[in-house]
């Protein structure tokens, strides 16, 4: 399977800060926020990803993440010329994908909570058999975002899989609160159905409508992220300021880092001693470099 972090867009709504700098560059916390996306990528096990963005910050990007061997992985770029959509995405990336399954995260999404691994693998499970998979997250405000409507399939274990009944495009009358978040697992072949869609009254390429494709043929799952687990979209002042202050709160109490790529590349077994030594003595003192020393060390285990 390919991954695909879509990092593109001009962050108008985060203007002066991204007047001369990518979004995904700004710093969550401790860390840039394109490490997020690229960590949870990384924890369903993709080694192969890439990076779409505009002109001016795809060398940026490049800039601070190379092309993946820090990390144990291989990334490409690609350049969106202009914004059209987040199903434009599979459009630009359709050499890159061939013919694998992928999965795509938004360069400004978070996702946090013990088990998310497990919920990868499953969307991952289902990609490779031949489904597409979304996430479905409790918001307030659904109007703003995908909504998802489904059914419960099983009552009892409440594993959290759904049946989906249909998906709208920010809604006047929203059928749940359960938004789609920006993490999205497809089966092989969806670049060609990326193809099929059209732009919508706003213009653009909607991931809603490439999701009623699939769900159309029968070939659409969801699974929800319920009570233990936190997503964000830190695409706001407001947001980029409640992501912070939620990592900061985390690895405080928690007494360690989350979301690092080293760190995961080294647990997985994709980089050796050497490797995540060297990272740390790059990073020097920074709170960032000490904890990967520690994970060398041995002193952090899980």
């Amino acid at each position: 399977m390919r991954g695909i972090i879509l990092a593109g867009g001009s962050g108008t709504r985060l203007y002066p800060l991204t007047l001369v700098t990518s979004k995904q560059l700004l710093p969550v916390y401790n860390k840039p926020m394109i490490y997020y996306p690229l960590s949870t990528l990384m924890l369903a096990k993709i080694k192969d990803i890439l990076i779409i963005s505009t002109p001016e910050d795809t060398p940026r990007i490049r800039q601070l993440l190379g092309d993946g061997s820090a990390f144990g992985i291989s990334l490409s770029y690609a350049v969106q010329e202009k914004p059209e959509g987040l199903a434009q995405a599979f459009k630009i990336g359709k050499d890159f994908i061939g013919d694998d399954c992928c999965a795509m995260i938004l360069g400004d999404n978070i996702f946090y909570g013990n088990g998310l691994a497990h919920k990868l693998f499953k969307a991952k499970e289902m990609a490779e058999s031949g489904n597409a998979c979304v996430f479905g997250y409790y918001v307030e405000d659904p109007e703003r975002y995908g909504v998802m409507e489904f059914t419960r399939r099983d009552k009892e274990t409440d594993n959290g899989e759904v049946t989906v009944l249909s998906v709208e495009e920010k809604p006047k009358t929203p059928k749940s609160n359960y938004a789609i978040v920006g993490l999205y697992f497809y089966p092989t072949g969806v670049s060609e159905k990326a193809e099929q869609v059209r732009p919508s009254a706003r213009g653009e390429l909607e991931i809603t409508t490439l999701n009623d494709l699939y769900l159309q043929e029968g070939k659409l799952q969801a699974q929800l992220l319920g009570r233990g687990f936190t997503w964000m979209d830190a695409g706001t002042f407001d947001s980029l300021c409640s992501a912070t202050n939620f990592v900061s709160m985390i690895e405080q109490y928690q007494g360690m880092t989350i979301s690092a790529p080293e760190e995961i590349a080294y647990r997985f077994g994709w980089i050796d001693d050497d490797k995540i030594k060297a990272s740390a003595e790059k990073y020097g003192k920074s709170p960032y470099g000490e904890h990967l020393m520690a994970v060398l060390e041995g002193k952090i285990i899980l």
